[in-house]
C-alpha cells in the first residue's frame, strides 16, 4: 500500500511515516524506482497485532543434477549468514532445475508460501539462483505479501556456465517458434480454400 493510504489507517501523517523510517521505527519497502510502499505485515506491526508465524526460508539452485556439489556449496554458505546473523531457518529448499524455467515445482511452492503470507525472508546466494530474468519485478511481487528477499551476494555461487546453458536455451526457444511460423506459413500457402479466397 502507498504511504497515504497506511497513514491514513493508523491516523496519522504521511511526514510521521516518513520519520519512522528514517528512525527504524518502520522501515518502509522500496520500490525499483525508489518509491515507499508498505505491507499488510507493516501494518499489523504498526498497530501492535502479531502476524502468524513466518518462516525464514534458504533457497538454493543449480541447472543440472552434475553441480550437487556447487548446491552443497550455496546451502553452507547461505547457512553461515543467517547463523552469524543469529536467524533461525524453518526451511532449506533445494531446486534443480534452469533459472529459466518458471515452471520449478519447489519454486512455486515457495511462490504460494509467499502469497500466504507464510514466509518472512527467502536468502539466496545470487538474484540468478532465484530467476534468471526478472528478479526485480519478483522481489518486488514477494514484498507485497510482506516477504523480503536478501541477497547474500557471492558471485562465486553463480556459475558461468549456467549462462551459457540458458542462452543457449533461449536461442533454441526462438529458433523453434521461427521453425513453427515459417511450417505454419507453408500450410497456409498451400490451403485451397485459402488460395481461393485470394484470388
Amino acid at each position: 500500500m502507498k504511504p497515504k493510504e497506511l497513514a491514513e489507517r493508523l491516523g496519522v501523517s504521511v511526514k510521521t511515516l516518513q520519520k519512522w523510517d528514517r528512525q527504524g521505527k518502520l522501515p518502509a519497502k522500496r520500490t525499483v524506482t525508489n518509491r515507499r510502499y508498505y505491507t499488510e505485515a507493516d501494518y499489523l506491526k504498526a498497530i501492535g497485532k502479531p502476524t502468524a508465524n513466518r518462516q525464514n526460508v534458504i533457497y538454493a539452485r543449480v541447472s543440472t543434477a552434475a553441480q550437487k556439489d556447487d548446491l552443497q556449496d550455496q546451502v553452507e554458505f547461505l547457512r553461515q549468514y543467517v547463523n552469524a546473523k543469529g536467524i533461525i531457518v524453518d526451511q532449506v529448499i533445494t531446486d534443480v532445475g534452469s533459472g529459466l524455467n518458471y515452471k520449478r515445482k519447489k519454486w512455486n511452492q515457495l511462490l504460494d508460501e509467499v502469497m500466504q503470507s507464510k514466509v518472512d525472508h527467502i536468502y539466496i546466494a545470487y538474484p540468478d539462483r532465484f530467476i534468471r530474468f526478472g528478479f526485480d519485478w519478483f522481489q518486488h511481487f514477494c514484498a507485497k505479501f510482506g516477504t523480503e528477499i536478501v541477497v547474500v551476494n557471492n558471485e562465486q555461487l553463480s556459475p558461468e556456465a549456467e549462462i551459457v546453458q540458458d542462452l543457449i536455451s533461449i536461442i533454441h526457444v526462438f529458433s523453434s517458434r521461427v521453425y513453427g511460423l515459417r511450417k505454419y506459413k507453408k500450410k497456409v500457402s498451400d490451403d485451397d480454400d485459402v488460395n481461393h479466397l485470394q484470388n
